[in-house]
């Protein structure tokens, strides 16, 4: 196939495989027997790695096996039947997983977003509103908030905003959850403030993703205070986000917690997606907002759609206006300059 025209690929962030450094260690430690459902010593190192990482020595770590799986055993197991978990109208529990969380019993109750953020404020006015109002014992009780670093549309919460959310949270004695899919690429990101220290001291659950961030698949979720839930690898096991293999995981979240490569391994995207940013608005056309990460989000000419899917893979975001699309192109770990040249050379004729 000529290079120049073949297929570019930008619609998500787990699109390869995996770092490099995680196949060789899979191939190299193939044969080795161990122990399963994440007792082995792979997984145990990489426990160690990711304590030290957060600060957090006494934390419980555990693997699953997916993000949709990780959201709906950890909600489930922090809420009783009767509470719901606070959420952006664009998370991605709100949107995308099909509803899991509703299919565990509990309500998403969504609040308006800001570039995909909620603030403590209204976070605060939700559970004043349901305490204040008369009949709230015939409502689903708010139990818990859902965030996500970075959010669904890329942006970040500063440490401020995470503060402010978190002193909200404790005032009220309801958990805090951070989902961390995309985690690596707003650690890498230069804006951002945040680090898996202040993450670990925020929250009372939060997870580092592993599928969009260089493993093959799975997310660890750490739980700082040891014994905030009781009997979670039985409930993991419960919703099936069980490995008996669990060395796959540990393995893997082992060498992207060697020599920092997990805060690091986003940088390259970063770059890329800001490149793309910059030769969509040379090239005359608009982003749907700026945002500092690895999604990129642009608004196109629903006539110029079918020449753009002829060469690129995008994903579709939403209806901008009758004539105008929003799509989403993302970059990851794994792009490659010639990927992103091959993509900025096209959009010029496009």
């Amino acid at each position: 196939m000529n290079i120049t025209n073949r297929k570019l690929f930008f619609a998500s962030d787990y699109m390869e495989g995996a770092h490099p450094n995680i196949i060789k260690r899979l191939v190299d430690t193939n044969l080795v027997k161990s122990t399963g459902y994440g007792t082995d010593e792979f997984s145990e190192s990489a426990k160690e790695r990711i304590r030290k990482a957060c600060s957090c020595p006494e934390a419980e770590i555990y693997f699953l096996v997916g993000g949709t799986q990780t959201n709906a055993t950890v909600i489930d197991a922090l809420l009783p039947i009767y509470q719901g978990v606070i959420a952006p109208d664009t998370g991605h529990i709100s949107l995308h997983e099909a509803g899991a969380i509703e299919a565990s019993g509990h309500k998403v109750l969504v609040l308006p977003h800001t570039l995909g953020k909620i603030s403590a404020r209204q976070i605060e006015k939700m559970m004043k509103e349901y305490e204040d109002d008369r009949n709230h014992e015939h409502m689903v009780m708010p139990g818990m908030v859902y965030l996500s670093q970075p959010t669904e549309y890329g942006t970040l919460y500063t440490l401020q905003e995470l503060q402010e959310i978190s002193q909200v949270c404790r005032k009220n004695k309801i958990p805090l959850y951070l989902d961390g899919a995309r985690l690596a690429y707003g650690l890498a990101c230069p804006q951002n403030d945040v680090t898996l220290k202040d993450i670990a001291k925020l929250c009372d659950v939060f997870y580092i993703g592993g599928t969009k961030c260089g493993a093959l698949f799975g997310e660890a979720v750490v739980i700082p205070q040891k014994g905030r839930i009781p009997g979670f690898f039985t409930i993991i096991k419960q919703h099936g986000a069980l490995m008996a293999k669990g060395r796959l995981l540990g393995l893997q979240f082992e060498e992207l917690f060697t020599k920092d490569l997990y805060e690091h391994i986003g940088e390259s995207a970063i770059v890329f997606a800001n490149e793309i940013r910059e030769a969509w608005k040379q090239c005359g056309y608009r982003l749907y907002f700026e945002n500092p990460t690895n999604q990129v989000f642009c608004v196109v000419e629903n006539s110029k759609l079918p020449k753009l899917a002829e060469r690129v893979e995008f994903g579709f975001w939403e209806k901008c206006e009758e004539s105008h699309t929003i799509i989403r192109l993302a970059t990851s770990w794994a792009t490659t300059e010639l990927d992103v040249k091959e993509l900025i050379r096209f959009l010029s004729t496009l």
